[in-house]
């Protein structure tokens, strides 16, 4: 397959437990990438609901079988809907990158898992499925996360050093790519998961959308000063976190509007907090996942660095870019080449995870 273009469909399942993020990509695993469409399947409240549960609980070994098996059938809706999209280009996938939706992530123990079954999926689609992506580089020392950075390495090599992506899901993870090819990558702190959270149970919202609530409020640095004194903030990167690390976060004592802008704060500053021990400031900040549609956020990391700006910017999709990169690694499990190294994830050595499920169908 070296040098050889190929059509991979790529599906994400974030810890916001939103729905199933699909996408279309032509790439060689390297450099090359083009991006040939994308959607998103949102997931019904009450599946949503079971879904975070699971990842927060101990529920019944049976309930998590049930919700694989959900999940996996709404991945291949999201596959099929995808192709129906793209039906007539030119574009023929030949293969599926299958991250799951993360239960469970104890990096302190060397521990990941990622419910979705592959198997079910290439039967229902057609098509061979690459998953499993996190376990060797754990079985390597690592902390499996963050996965996005050496796709982000691929996309953004134009661009003048050093820069930074940010990627704002329900966790904030950073790649910096410096002089010479450096780079180095890890999860900051929370991203959107607290805020989200907020929202939900104190306004019945499903996030903050268009920042309705931070933008009424005020800061309590107080409170953004002790969430920070925790042990995880002073660790250099790489790092990687589960999204409920930061439920000692408590900003129940605050209004509505300035429990969302406080948690804003906790984002924004541990993401400085944690460049602030980079081998230098990137020049530029480039934004991705769904963070980068909250203007608070926004406005507080444009406060911190010179120039902040939207992946859309580059002809990038913000809102499936994730996808994106699992179709690529997908392709880069086929070629043998690395998804994680030392400096992503804090492996030993360069890893290639993965394996990959081939449906028996004629």
């Amino acid at each position: 397959m070296a040098n050889q273009l190929v059509d991979a469909i790529g599906l994400m399942s974030g810890t916001s437990a939103d729905g199933v993020d699909a996408a279309l990509v032509r790439t060689d695993g390297e450099a090359h990438v083009e991006f040939c469409g994308g959607l998103t399947v949102d997931y019904e409240p009450e599946l949503r609901a079971r879904l975070l549960d699971a990842s927060q609980h101990d529920v019944p070994l049976i309930e998590v079988l049930r919700l694989e098996r959900e999940i996996t059938q709404l991945h291949a809706e999201a596959v099929r809907e995808l192709l129906a999209q793209t039906k007539g280009g030119k574009h023929k996938p030949s293969i599926v990158g299958f991250h799951g939706h993360t239960v469970r992530h104890v990096p302190r123990e060397h521990l990941t898992m990622q419910i979705g079954n592959p198997w079910l999926l290439t039967e229902l689609v057609g098509l061979p499925v690459v998953s499993d992506f996190r376990r060797h580089d754990v079985a390597k020392g690592g902390e499996g996360a963050p996965l996005v950075s050496m796709f982000h390495h691929a996309l953004f090599q134009d661009c003048e050093r050093p820069v930074g992506v940010l990627n704002l899901g329900g966790v904030a993870n950073l790649t910096w790519l410096g002089a010479d090819d450096q780079i180095i990558a890890g999860d900051t702190g929370p991203g959107c998961g607290l805020l989200d959270e907020w929202a939900q149970e104190m306004a019945g919202l499903s996030h903050d959308t268009d920042g309705q609530l931070a933008l009424k409020g005020r800061v309590d640095q107080s409170i953004v000063d002790a969430a920070l004194a925790e042990p995880f903030f002073h660790k250099r990167l790489p790092k990687s976190a589960d999204r409920y690390d930061f439920d000692h976060i408590d900003v129940s004592m605050l209004t509505v509007e300035d429990g969302a802008a406080t948690l804003c704060a906790v984002t924004v500053q541990a993401i400085d907090r944690a460049v602030s021990v980079l081998p230098a400031r990137p020049g530029t900040l480039w934004v991705t996942g769904g963070g980068v549609h909250h203007p608070v956020i926004l406005s507080m990391l444009r406060e911190c660095f010179n120039e902040v700006r939207s992946v859309d910017e580059r002809s990038l999709s913000p809102d499936t870019l994730e996808a994106e990169c699992f179709a690529w690694l997908a392709v880069r499990h086929k070629r043998g080449l690395p998804l994680t190294i030392p400096e992503t994830t804090g492996c030993s050595e360069p890893v290639s995870g993965g394996f990959t499920a081939t449906s028996t169908k004629k």
